[in-house]
Protein backbone atom coordinates (compact mmCIF):
# COMPACT_ATOMS: atom_id res chain seq x y z
CA UNK A 1 0.00 0.00 0.00
CA UNK A 2 1.09 3.57 -0.71
CA UNK A 3 2.85 5.46 2.52
CA UNK A 4 1.31 8.04 4.11
CA UNK A 5 0.75 11.48 1.43
CA UNK A 6 1.45 9.41 -1.68
CA UNK A 7 -1.42 8.26 -3.98
CA UNK A 8 -0.85 5.25 -6.75
CA UNK A 9 -3.49 6.55 -9.04
CA UNK A 10 -3.23 9.15 -11.26
CA UNK A 11 -4.33 11.36 -8.82
CA UNK A 12 -1.95 14.30 -7.72
CA UNK A 13 0.73 13.54 -4.82
CA UNK A 14 -0.88 15.74 -1.75
CA UNK A 15 1.61 18.17 -0.46
CA UNK A 16 1.54 21.45 1.03
CA UNK A 17 1.21 23.86 -0.20
CA UNK A 18 -0.84 21.22 -2.77
CA UNK A 19 -0.17 21.93 -6.84
CA UNK A 20 -1.68 24.56 -9.08
CA UNK A 21 -3.09 22.06 -11.34
CA UNK A 22 -4.10 22.41 -14.47
CA UNK A 23 -1.10 25.34 -14.12
CA UNK A 24 -1.82 28.65 -15.98
CA UNK A 25 -2.44 29.28 -19.56
CA UNK A 26 -1.57 33.38 -20.13
CA UNK A 27 -1.15 35.19 -23.97
CA UNK A 28 1.09 36.81 -24.32
CA UNK A 29 1.08 39.91 -26.38
CA UNK A 30 4.05 40.47 -28.22
CA UNK A 31 4.13 42.76 -31.74
CA UNK A 32 7.52 40.44 -33.00
CA UNK A 33 5.37 37.62 -33.43
CA UNK A 34 2.33 39.48 -34.27
CA UNK A 35 3.79 40.63 -37.54
CA UNK A 36 3.81 37.14 -38.40
CA UNK A 37 0.32 35.94 -37.47
CA UNK A 38 1.79 34.02 -34.66
CA UNK A 39 -0.40 33.75 -30.95
CA UNK A 40 1.91 32.94 -28.16
CA UNK A 41 0.88 31.68 -24.79
CA UNK A 42 2.80 30.79 -21.57
CA UNK A 43 1.87 27.39 -19.64
CA UNK A 44 3.42 28.68 -16.32
CA UNK A 45 4.33 24.82 -15.13
CA UNK A 46 6.85 26.97 -13.18
CA UNK A 47 3.97 27.77 -10.56
CA UNK A 48 2.54 24.09 -9.92
CA UNK A 49 4.46 24.02 -6.94
CA UNK A 50 7.47 26.14 -5.22
CA UNK A 51 9.50 23.29 -4.15
CA UNK A 52 8.33 20.98 -7.19
CA UNK A 53 7.85 23.48 -10.41
CA UNK A 54 7.02 22.28 -13.84
CA UNK A 55 8.08 19.20 -14.64
CA UNK A 56 9.69 17.98 -11.92
CA UNK A 57 6.33 17.88 -10.31
CA UNK A 58 4.77 15.85 -12.85
CA UNK A 59 8.15 13.78 -13.45
CA UNK A 60 8.47 12.82 -9.77
CA UNK A 61 4.63 12.29 -9.59
CA UNK A 62 4.44 8.81 -10.21
CA UNK A 63 7.85 8.01 -9.31
CA UNK A 64 7.14 8.49 -5.61
CA UNK A 65 3.96 6.83 -5.48
CA UNK A 66 5.83 3.66 -7.20
CA UNK A 67 8.48 3.70 -4.63
CA UNK A 68 6.19 4.27 -1.32
CA UNK A 69 3.96 1.94 -3.11
CA UNK A 70 7.22 -0.75 -2.99
CA UNK A 71 8.09 0.59 0.51
CA UNK A 72 11.04 2.31 -0.04
CA UNK A 73 12.16 5.01 2.26
CA UNK A 74 14.84 6.64 0.76
CA UNK A 75 15.31 7.60 -2.87
CA UNK A 76 18.82 7.22 -4.91
CA UNK A 77 19.29 9.85 -8.13
CA UNK A 78 21.91 11.06 -9.93
CA UNK A 79 22.42 14.88 -11.55
CA UNK A 80 25.19 17.55 -12.37
CA UNK A 81 26.59 20.15 -10.32
CA UNK A 82 23.48 23.20 -11.10
CA UNK A 83 21.06 19.82 -11.27
CA UNK A 84 17.37 21.00 -10.80
CA UNK A 85 16.19 17.75 -10.96
CA UNK A 86 18.40 16.70 -7.42
CA UNK A 87 17.24 20.13 -5.75
CA UNK A 88 13.43 18.88 -6.53
CA UNK A 89 14.05 15.40 -5.72
CA UNK A 90 15.55 16.24 -2.53
CA UNK A 91 12.53 19.04 -1.57
CA UNK A 92 10.37 15.77 -2.35
CA UNK A 93 11.94 13.54 -0.03
CA UNK A 94 11.37 16.67 2.78
CA UNK A 95 7.49 17.01 2.17
CA UNK A 96 6.97 13.21 1.93
CA UNK A 97 9.10 11.92 5.03
CA UNK A 98 11.43 10.10 2.60
CA UNK A 99 15.25 10.00 2.48
CA UNK A 100 17.60 11.38 -0.47
CA UNK A 101 20.81 10.29 -1.69
CA UNK A 102 22.22 12.71 -4.89
CA UNK A 103 25.15 11.25 -6.38
CA UNK A 104 26.55 14.37 -7.84
CA UNK A 105 29.24 14.26 -11.22
CA UNK A 106 32.36 15.27 -10.53
CA UNK A 107 34.36 14.24 -7.68
CA UNK A 108 36.22 17.38 -7.62
CA UNK A 109 33.78 18.91 -6.49
CA UNK A 110 33.54 17.30 -2.97
CA UNK A 111 36.40 19.50 -2.22
CA UNK A 112 34.69 22.88 -3.06
CA UNK A 113 32.06 25.27 -1.34
CA UNK A 114 28.64 23.44 -2.53
CA UNK A 115 27.22 25.73 -5.24
CA UNK A 116 23.22 27.42 -4.39
CA UNK A 117 21.58 24.58 -5.77
CA UNK A 118 23.74 21.74 -3.88
CA UNK A 119 23.65 23.95 -1.06
CA UNK A 120 19.26 23.99 -1.31
CA UNK A 121 19.57 20.50 -1.63
CA UNK A 122 21.55 19.72 1.19
CA UNK A 123 19.66 22.13 3.51
CA UNK A 124 16.51 19.82 2.31
CA UNK A 125 18.56 16.67 3.65
CA UNK A 126 19.89 15.28 0.61
CA UNK A 127 23.22 13.24 1.41
CA UNK A 128 25.51 13.85 -1.84
CA UNK A 129 27.42 11.10 -2.94
CA UNK A 130 30.34 13.05 -5.77
CA UNK A 131 32.17 10.40 -8.11
CA UNK A 132 34.23 10.40 -10.89
CA UNK A 133 33.18 11.29 -14.41
CA UNK A 134 34.05 8.43 -15.83
CA UNK A 135 32.64 6.30 -13.11
CA UNK A 136 29.44 8.10 -13.84
CA UNK A 137 28.80 8.14 -17.62
CA UNK A 138 28.32 4.27 -16.20
CA UNK A 139 26.33 4.92 -13.29
CA UNK A 140 23.18 2.61 -14.94
CA UNK A 141 25.53 0.00 -15.22
CA UNK A 142 24.27 -3.45 -12.33
CA UNK A 143 28.03 -3.14 -11.24
CA UNK A 144 28.06 0.66 -10.27
CA UNK A 145 24.35 0.41 -8.98
CA UNK A 146 25.06 -2.05 -6.67
CA UNK A 147 28.07 -0.28 -5.11
CA UNK A 148 25.89 2.62 -4.59
CA UNK A 149 23.04 0.68 -3.66
CA UNK A 150 25.29 -1.09 -1.17
CA UNK A 151 27.10 1.89 0.43
CA UNK A 152 23.47 3.77 0.40
CA UNK A 153 21.15 0.84 1.52
CA UNK A 154 17.77 -0.36 -0.22
CA UNK A 155 16.62 2.70 -2.08
CA UNK A 156 14.29 3.68 -5.07
CA UNK A 157 16.54 4.73 -7.80
CA UNK A 158 15.37 7.89 -9.93
CA UNK A 159 17.48 8.26 -13.22
CA UNK A 160 19.41 11.43 -14.09
CA UNK A 161 17.05 14.02 -14.96
CA UNK A 162 13.60 12.06 -13.59
CA UNK A 163 12.99 10.87 -17.11
CA UNK A 164 11.89 7.50 -17.07
CA UNK A 165 8.23 5.61 -18.34
CA UNK A 166 6.40 6.28 -15.04
CA UNK A 167 8.16 10.09 -15.76
CA UNK A 168 6.67 10.32 -19.37
CA UNK A 169 3.22 9.19 -18.33
CA UNK A 170 3.53 11.63 -15.72
CA UNK A 171 3.93 14.42 -18.33
CA UNK A 172 1.70 13.41 -20.50
CA UNK A 173 -0.83 15.26 -18.24
CA UNK A 174 0.90 18.27 -19.35
CA UNK A 175 -0.37 17.20 -23.39
CA UNK A 176 -4.47 16.27 -21.85
CA UNK A 177 -4.15 20.20 -20.19
CA UNK A 178 -3.13 21.78 -23.47
CA UNK A 179 -5.87 19.56 -25.90
CA UNK A 180 -8.63 21.24 -27.46
CA UNK A 181 -5.81 24.46 -27.48
CA UNK A 182 -2.91 25.23 -29.33
CA UNK A 183 -2.06 24.04 -32.57
CA UNK A 184 2.09 23.98 -31.67
CA UNK A 185 3.46 23.33 -28.35
CA UNK A 186 7.22 24.67 -27.24
CA UNK A 187 9.21 22.55 -24.71
CA UNK A 188 12.85 22.87 -23.47
CA UNK A 189 14.91 19.43 -23.61
CA UNK A 190 16.75 18.13 -21.67
CA UNK A 191 16.94 14.58 -21.04
CA UNK A 192 13.55 14.30 -22.83
CA UNK A 193 11.05 12.88 -20.67
CA UNK A 194 8.66 15.79 -20.81
CA UNK A 195 8.19 16.14 -24.63
CA UNK A 196 8.01 12.03 -24.59
CA UNK A 197 5.27 12.43 -22.19
CA UNK A 198 3.81 15.97 -23.23
CA UNK A 199 3.66 14.63 -26.86
CA UNK A 200 1.65 11.70 -26.23
CA UNK A 201 -0.72 13.43 -24.23
CA UNK A 202 -1.48 16.01 -26.98
CA UNK A 203 -4.88 15.65 -29.64
CA UNK A 204 -5.50 15.38 -32.87
CA UNK A 205 -3.39 18.08 -35.42
CA UNK A 206 -1.61 19.49 -32.67
CA UNK A 207 1.98 18.90 -32.52
CA UNK A 208 5.04 19.38 -30.11
CA UNK A 209 8.70 21.08 -30.69
CA UNK A 210 11.33 20.16 -28.62
CA UNK A 211 14.17 22.76 -28.18
CA UNK A 212 17.04 20.33 -26.65
CA UNK A 213 19.69 22.38 -24.31
CA UNK A 214 22.84 20.17 -24.83
CA UNK A 215 24.38 19.26 -27.74
CA UNK A 216 23.66 16.28 -29.49
CA UNK A 217 20.13 16.36 -30.70
CA UNK A 218 20.25 13.17 -32.38
CA UNK A 219 20.54 10.83 -29.63
CA UNK A 220 17.92 12.62 -27.40
CA UNK A 221 15.93 12.05 -30.66
CA UNK A 222 16.72 7.93 -29.77
CA UNK A 223 15.82 8.74 -26.23
CA UNK A 224 12.70 9.79 -26.15
CA UNK A 225 11.59 7.50 -28.40
CA UNK A 226 12.88 4.47 -25.92
CA UNK A 227 11.14 6.24 -23.48
CA UNK A 228 7.47 6.30 -25.31
CA UNK A 229 8.08 2.80 -26.22
CA UNK A 230 8.49 1.97 -22.47
CA UNK A 231 5.36 4.50 -21.36
CA UNK A 232 3.17 3.86 -23.67
CA UNK A 233 4.16 0.88 -25.99
CA UNK A 234 5.45 2.72 -28.90
CA UNK A 235 6.02 6.53 -30.96
CA UNK A 236 2.97 8.80 -29.37
CA UNK A 237 2.09 12.10 -31.26
CA UNK A 238 3.73 14.60 -33.88
CA UNK A 239 6.73 15.65 -32.45
CA UNK A 240 10.51 16.97 -33.60
CA UNK A 241 13.54 18.20 -32.43
CA UNK A 242 14.94 21.69 -33.13
CA UNK A 243 18.53 21.47 -32.22
CA UNK A 244 19.94 24.66 -32.97
CA UNK A 245 19.40 26.83 -30.42
CA UNK A 246 21.78 24.89 -27.34
CA UNK A 247 23.66 28.17 -27.64
CA UNK A 248 26.77 26.18 -26.82
CA UNK A 249 25.55 23.10 -24.46
CA UNK A 250 24.12 22.45 -21.07
CA UNK A 251 24.43 25.77 -18.41
CA UNK A 252 26.51 27.46 -21.40
CA UNK A 253 24.92 30.55 -23.07
CA UNK A 254 25.95 33.50 -25.63
CA UNK A 255 25.71 37.20 -25.74
CA UNK A 256 22.65 36.76 -28.34
CA UNK A 257 20.82 34.63 -25.65
CA UNK A 258 21.79 36.84 -23.47
CA UNK A 259 20.23 39.89 -25.18
CA UNK A 260 17.05 37.88 -25.64
CA UNK A 261 16.49 36.62 -22.44
CA UNK A 262 17.01 40.46 -20.78
CA UNK A 263 15.05 41.71 -23.51
CA UNK A 264 11.82 39.18 -22.93
CA UNK A 265 12.21 40.12 -19.32
CA UNK A 266 12.00 43.80 -19.90
CA UNK A 267 8.92 43.71 -22.09
CA UNK A 268 6.89 40.67 -20.35
CA UNK A 269 8.07 40.77 -16.60
CA UNK A 270 9.28 37.24 -16.84
CA UNK A 271 13.09 36.65 -16.88
CA UNK A 272 13.51 33.20 -18.47
CA UNK A 273 16.34 31.11 -17.14
CA UNK A 274 19.30 30.66 -19.22
CA UNK A 275 19.73 26.99 -18.45
CA UNK A 276 16.15 25.80 -20.05
CA UNK A 277 13.35 27.96 -20.48
CA UNK A 278 15.44 30.81 -22.58
CA UNK A 279 16.91 28.58 -25.45
CA UNK A 280 13.33 27.31 -25.97
CA UNK A 281 11.81 31.19 -26.50
CA UNK A 282 14.89 32.10 -28.17
CA UNK A 283 13.54 29.35 -30.57
CA UNK A 284 10.37 29.88 -31.01
CA UNK A 285 11.08 33.25 -31.91
CA UNK A 286 13.61 32.61 -34.42
CA UNK A 287 11.28 30.45 -35.99
CA UNK A 288 8.63 32.16 -36.48
CA UNK A 289 10.67 34.98 -38.37
CA UNK A 290 11.79 32.03 -40.63
CA UNK A 291 8.32 31.99 -41.55
CA UNK A 292 8.51 28.33 -40.28
CA UNK A 293 4.64 28.72 -38.28
CA UNK A 294 1.91 29.66 -40.54
CA UNK A 295 -0.35 32.39 -39.90
CA UNK A 296 -2.83 32.41 -37.31
CA UNK A 297 -0.63 29.44 -35.12
CA UNK A 298 -0.98 29.19 -32.14
CA UNK A 299 1.90 28.03 -29.82
CA UNK A 300 2.05 27.16 -26.12
CA UNK A 301 5.74 27.64 -24.85
CA UNK A 302 5.92 25.29 -21.19
CA UNK A 303 7.82 27.53 -18.72
CA UNK A 304 9.47 24.61 -17.04
CA UNK A 305 11.19 26.83 -13.65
Amino acid sequence: MPGPGVQRDNGPVPLFPPPLLPSPLTELNDARLARHGVTLLLKRDDLIHPDLPGNKYRKLRLNLAAATAAGHHTLLTFGGAYSNHLRATAAAGRLLGLATVGVVRGDELARRPLNDSLARAAADGMRLHFIDRATYRRKTDPEVLGVLLGRFGPAYVVPEGGSNALAARGCADLGRELRDGPDVVAVACGTGGTLAGLAAGLGPGQRAIGFPVLKGGGRLEEGIQRLQEEAFGGRRGDWRLESRFHHGGYARSTPELEAFAEDFATRHGLAPDRVYVAKMLHGVFALAGEGLFARDTRIAAVVTG
